[in-house]
């Protein structure tokens, strides 16, 4: 039996394209072009591996890589990017990715990573490897998440809840403008971009729960 993949890149003709250089070798269960239909599809499918673009439309990448560690454990996942920010590969690596490599990798360099994840291995492109090992000597953190206070942790439920600051700083008997710091001083601490980062980032943190279609299917 074939390795099941699943990709998802924000172009269509992106995945189209790495679907039909890796179908000869592989499964592709699907393809998606934002991060909410990724993890529709990932547990509609449960692919071994998923091919995962950083900068997708609805919920980035690593929202959804995050997610992905969270709801299919066992599923390995290789960020495939243009982004050779290292914070973003070392932040990835440390949390959820088993790979990451950039697009203008070659396909046969691809492949290999789709093989070492499966057998359990971690791969990184040797174009920002190189700068991951050197970080990774002057300061061998495992994990670098900042921490939340209690404040910052019922603010952050309120937002994934939908409330909106008023009703929040009501609730609490705070100002607005401390509810705006809080959630200002969340998004940068934690990278989150949009309203679905919160919500996603709050059911991670078991702050929030699972809605019912995300929850994974009990066999």
């Amino acid at each position: 039996m074939r390795p099941r993949l699943l990709l998802a890149d924000g172009n269509t003709l992106v995945v189209e394209g790495f679907s039909k250089l890796l179908e000869p070798e592989f499964e592709v269960v699907g393809t998606a072009t934002d991060g909410l239909a990724v993890l529709e599809m990932a547990l509609r499918h449960r692919p071994d591996v998923v091919i995962l673009d950083l900068d997708l439309p609805k919920l980035n990448g690593v929202a959804v890589g995050k997610e992905l560690r969270i709801i299919l454990p066992r599923t390995r996942i290789i960020v495939l990017t243009a982004s050779e920010d290292f914070e973003r590969v070392a932040q990835s690596l440390r949390q959820w990715a088993s790979a990451y490599l950039l697009k203008k990798s070659t396909t046969s360099e691809l492949i290999g990573a789709i093989h070492a994840v499966l057998k359990g291995k971690t791969y990184v492109t040797p174009q920002v490897g190189q700068r991951l090992m050197e970080n990774f000597i002057r300061d061998p953190q495992t994990d670098c998440e900042p921490s939340m206070t209690l404040r910052q942790k019922q603010v952050l439920q309120m937002l994934a809840e939908g409330q909106t600051m008023k009703e929040i700083a009501a609730s609490l008997a705070i100002t607005q403008r401390t509810v705006a710091f809080h959630k200002y001083e969340l998004m940068r601490d934690h990278s989150l971009r949009s309203t679905s980062d919160i919500v996603m980032f709050a059911i991670r943190k078991r702050i929030l729960p699972l809605p019912p279609a995300l929850m994974p299917a009990v066999n």
